[in-house]
């Protein structure tokens, strides 16, 4: 046992020293992306992008599938990749082969069962059953439980004399491991075989700082409501879409309960000044100094979900006073909302309801789609292509707008139904769509009505809690959305350096 008095600031993250792709890296065309029939036009990635290649880069991507033989395939593939129209495909490791190079870093308080549950999955696992672990006992209550479940897993037990939060504990961890990577597991989960092998092979990209599994619910007896609603909406699960964890997309973070970083990479770790979002802070740290992030739904650790009510809704609280910090420290990457002020505008005319607010969205969105698609002629048929794309960017923020009301701005939201007629009709029906269009999406096994309704409290508690940490911070930075400057984010020309 170790007994840890002292702990250093995360300070600046250097970028990575080199970032090309290795001979006999491959990658492969990602779903969703889109190609014209010449090949030579994509649109894919989150947030979308359209890129233009050269014939090389046509040929050498073929069929939607290439490995890396020199430095043109290379550069190509880190464009693509850093696009998100391609994803990396590592050679498959055997699920019990042993790992190697690796930590394993358990941050705890005062839960020794499922501590003991975590360390018994670990060693009994070949792939880690050797693996150094290192149990930080962050200011226990009991802390002769977790040493004995330490002990008898044979894991190095380190002891903070007081709590100072999972970052810092982590961060002890970190301190004292002496391997290239890190993998950090919360006490409450179980990782699924093959979890750490799959995890580990992102890391043949010199660039890639972490890589995340996703974190599904464990199975329970018998389910009660807040289980089946956990299943498919608990804000640890990123969903089973894999891809690069890049602020404001899809994929903006990934939650700590489990990733796997490189060492040399995270510095001194997490911010301990941090007790809620430090995770999506060292995200979005690790983004802007260029190092790449990896979300991996193939590998899986189980999870057990808050259900009891109160500390359910306390939880999401939680996670909502994060987000006034994060605003801070983060300009812009903590919008409630991301849209284009073309859209935006459309669908505030489209709200008024009136015919000459309707017809004018509609023409606004037309020359929008006009516009867009004289950017793209070389598309199959570019009308389509433009009216299409510009049809998503409205339904986008109207969806938006519909969690704004009842997530983020719900105070507002209910302060002018409140007193205005038309602005009632329009929350109810906000919170009626968007609760029956996340249960159709999730795939919940609930009743649509209870559904919905969890779904209203679920978002009431988070955006309660971040009205709270921008009352204390006195901020409207988590509040103040974010507006982007074209339906499609960029235009790349994905060329070969030569």
């Amino acid at each position: 046992m170790t007994l840890v008095r002292s702990l250093p600031s995360p300070g600046v993250l250097v970028p990575p020293a080199d970032a090309t792709l290795p001979a006999g890296f491959t990658v492969e065309l990602a779903p969703g992306t889109h190609r014209s029939r010449d090949g030579r036009l994509m649109t894919g990635g989150s947030p979308l992008r359209l890129i233009r290649l050269t014939d090389a880069a046509v040929r050498r991507l073929g069929d939607g599938r290439f490995s890396v033989t020199d430095a043109p395939s290379a550069a190509l593939a880190r464009r693509l990749l850093d696009a998100g129209v391609v994803h990396p495909r590592p050679a498959r490791v055997a699920p019990t082969t042993p790992a190697e190079d690796t930590t394993v870093v358990i941050p705890v308080r005062d839960r020794a069962a499922q501590l003991d549950r975590l360390l018994d999955a670990l060693r009994s696992d070949p792939a880690t059953a050797a693996l150094p672990v290192l149990v930080v006992d962050d200011g226990s209550d009991a802390p002769a439980a977790l040493a004995g479940v330490a002990r008898r897993h044979g894991a190095r037990l380190l002891v903070h004399p007081y709590n100072r939060g999972p970052a810092a504990a982590r961060n002890t961890g970190l301190r004292h491991a002496r391997t290239a990577y890190v993998a950090f597991c919360d006490s409450d989960v179980v990782p699924e075989p093959g979890w750490l092998a799959t995890l580990l092979a992102q890391f043949a990209d010199p660039a890639v700082a972490l890589a995340a599994p996703r974190v599904v619910a464990l199975p329970v007896p018998s389910p009660g409501l807040l289980d089946r609603y956990e299943e498919v909406r608990s804000p640890l699960d990123m969903g089973a879409v894999e891809g690069p964890v890049v602020p404001v997309s899809a994929l903006s973070y990934v939650p700590s309960a489990t990733i796997v970083v490189r060492r040399t990479a995270v510095g001194a770790g997490f911010d301990p000044a941090l007790r809620v979002g430090e995770d999506v802070d060292l995200c979005m740290r690790l983004h802007e100094a260029g190092w790449r992030l990896r979300y991996v739904p193939s590998a899986r650790v189980g999870h057990r979900h808050r259900t009891d009510p109160r500390s359910w809704l306390a939880q999401r609280a939680g996670y909502g006073t994060g987000a006034a910090a994060l605003a801070l420290r983060h300009p812009g990457l903590v919008p409630p909302l991301y849209a284009a002020p073309w859209s935006l505008a459309a669908c505030a005319l489209l709200l008024r309801g009136r015919p000459v607010s309707v017809a004018a969205a509609v023409a606004l969105t037309g020359v929008t789609a006009v516009r867009l698609a004289r950017r793209m002629p070389d598309a199959d048929r570019p009308a389509r292509a433009g009216a299409l794309l510009t049809l998503a960017a409205v339904r986008g923020t109207a969806e938006q707008l519909l969690r704004c009301a009842t997530r983020h701005h719900w105070p507002v939201a209910l302060a002018a139904a409140g007193v205005n007629r038309r602005a009632r009709q329009v929350l109810i029906a906000a919170a009626v769509a968007d609760g029956l269009l996340d249960h159709r999406r999730s795939g919940s096994t609930l009743p649509p009505l209870t559904h919905l309704v969890l779904r209203r409290l679920d978002d009431l508690a988070y955006g309660w809690g971040v009205w709270q940490g921008a009352l204390r911070h006195r901020t409207t930075s988590p509040l103040r959305p974010r507006l982007a400057l074209r339906v499609v984010s960029r235009w790349t020309g994905a060329r070969p350096q030569p």
